[in-house]
């Protein structure tokens, strides 16, 4: 709408001559910083599943990332409905 009426977005939403000056906001983590396993004792862990996955059969492997997802669907459904764990 903004720019079929050739005016910029801002004046939409604001009644000053001047655009409305930026709140300084915290800078973001990138995914990297956020990553699961990129640091510290997590990535100790991450390595050490790693290599045990390595040396499993396809089907052994298939079957505890099956069961990885059902318990963290398991503890979702629990979080979400207050439920103590187990």
């Amino acid at each position: 709408m903004p720019r079929a009426l050739g005016t910029p977005l801002y004046q939409l939403f604001y009644d000053g001559e001047e655009p409305p000056k930026l709140p300084n906001l915290p800078k973001r983590k990138s995914g990297t910083d956020i990553a699961w396993g990129s640091k510290g004792e997590d990535a100790r862990l991450l390595a050490k599943f790693c290599h045990l996955f390595t040396g499993m059969a396809e089907s052994d492997r298939r079957l505890v990332l099956f069961m990885a997802q059902k318990m963290a669907r398991r503890k979702a459904s629990r979080e979400v409905l207050g439920q103590p764990e187990y």
